[in-house]
């Protein structure tokens, strides 16, 4: 017979894992899925106003590391250990809040036109000789 009153250390493991981004996030969803591509560079705003203290840890971490320059949205979920997902309900969040700039990816460019490049090849070896 078990005692009721005592857990499984796996059931406890698998609880917090469930609960603890929620907590992190306050019950907070992200509104705009494609707001935040992993390659979106986050910076902090240069106002230099003073924080507020009811910042949660982690995001008074996520503003620490993007106080140094740009940093991907990739980059923060590693170096703060969090779940992508939590790290860009965080990053809306302290976007919305104007403490962070972000800049969106460069688009990839448009193929060049082969046959105009081959003309050009063409035309620079027409000189050389």
């Amino acid at each position: 017979m078990t005692d009721p009153d005592r857990t499984e250390p796996e059931l406890v493991s698998e609880a917090g894992e469930l609960v603890r981004p929620y907590v992190i996030t306050r019950g907070r969803d992200l509104l705009d899925e494609g707001a935040f591509a992993l390659i979106t560079l986050v910076t902090t705003s240069t106002d230099d106003q003073q924080r507020p203290q009811r910042l949660s840890p982690e995001e008074q971490q996520i503003l620490e590391m993007c106080s140094s320059g740009y940093l991907s949205v990739a980059e923060i979920a590693a170096h703060s250990q969090l779940p992508l997902g939590v790290v860009k309900v965080l990053l809306s969040s302290l976007a919305d809040g104007g403490y962070l700039v972000t800049r969106a990816p460069v688009p990839s460019a448009r193929l060049a036109n082969k046959a105009l490049l081959q003309e050009v090849l063409d035309g620079l070896k027409a000189l050389s000789v």
